[in-house]
């Protein structure tokens, strides 16, 4: 992670390695801040052994599921896959259970977020967003929804109107580029990764690896959201290009707005004065290269609260 410039992870800690940040830090072995997320259900695990140390280990964010993913045609829609129209995937939860679960969750203050990777399963959880809202209050809650990769049309202004979080992973759509349409067709397409027009919508973006499906290199995430150039070379003005970004766009959603997405704006996120001194320095300035040769640009060094935690062998 350090190789890459991650200074900070939001970590599904499905495994329960909670007790082992504690050791780490305690040790002083870690090297990195760590958020990390329990199954939604687990709710109780999420309020105990509260970190003494939040600005570098912390619990408070659940995670659910609603539907699978595209390329197993377990992503659920609400008309039939192109290649496949007897299918319009499934919800591995149905939105009774999430609902019941992220209420009890968020009246106790903790964050929901939750995997939706199809246009249905994205409506069906702005519903229940929405549910939430009308339930408990416009608080301050940061809902996010993880992917929102397929959107329909009409619910990329809700997101903006429900204040909820795009927390989305730009490799992905370089990657899925190269097959997706065949299984979505062409109309689609058009509002997948939709980056633009959420940000247009006024949306908060935020974005992540989903590491270790795809890689963790926010470089490569930068590229992939402001060309779009598929993994191929088949798309050189990029797969769906009117949803491409600018790179500052992508810079404030890896940065400023995941802060913000796990209630850390305060303290991280920019670099300014009071702030911890997290930052990368990188061999080439990302703002004045030409987009294309931001892929090959590397880290030289990663530093987490002013110490330098990793250095690249090749200074050039």
């Amino acid at each position: 992670m350090l190789s890459n410039g991650v200074t900070s992870i939001h970590d599904v800690d499905s495994l329960e390695s909670f007790s082992i940040l504690k050791e780490l830090h305690k040790e002083y072995l870690l090297k990195m801040r760590v958020y990390t997320a329990n199954p939604l259900h687990q709710r109780e695990k999420a309020l105990r052994n509260k970190s003494l140390h939040p600005k570098w280990y912390k619990k408070g964010l659940l995670k659910g599921f609603v539907d699978g993913s595209l390329g197993f045609h377990t992503a659920a829609f609400k008309n039939p896959y192109s290649d496949k129209p007897t299918d319009k995937g499934i919800f591995i939860h149905s939105i009774k259970s999430l609902n019941d679960n992220a209420l009890q969750a968020a009246s106790k203050d903790l964050q929901v977020t939750v995997h939706a990777i199809g246009d249905h399963a994205n409506g069906a959880l702005l519903d229940m967003y929405q549910d939430l809202i009308n339930k408990l209050g416009q608080k301050d809650s940061r809902y996010r929804v993880e992917h929102a990769q397929h959107l329909d049309k009409s619910d990329i202004q809700r997101f903006k109107e429900l204040n909820i979080i795009a927390s989305m992973q730009p490799y992905h759509a370089i990657d899925d580029g190269r097959w997706a349409e065949a299984l979505i067709a062409p109309e689609r397409i058009k509002t997948t990764y939709a980056f633009n027009s959420l940000l247009k919508a006024g949306t908060k973006l935020a974005f992540g690896s989903d590491w270790p499906v795809a890689p963790a290199s926010p470089i490569l995430g930068i590229y992939a959201a402001t060309t779009r150039r598929t993994l191929d070379d088949q798309n050189l003005d990029g797969w769906v290009p009117d949803e491409k970004i600018t790179v500052e766009q992508a810079m404030i959603a890896y940065t400023k707005n995941a802060a913000f997405s796990s209630f850390d704006e305060q303290i991280k996120g920019t670099l300014e004065v009071g702030k911890l001194a997290d930052f990368v320095i990188l061999n080439k300035n990302i703002f004045k290269i030409a987009l294309h040769e931001i892929k090959e640009v590397s880290v030289i060094a990663t530093y987490i609260g002013g110490v330098k935690m990793y250095e690249s062998e090749l200074k050039n």
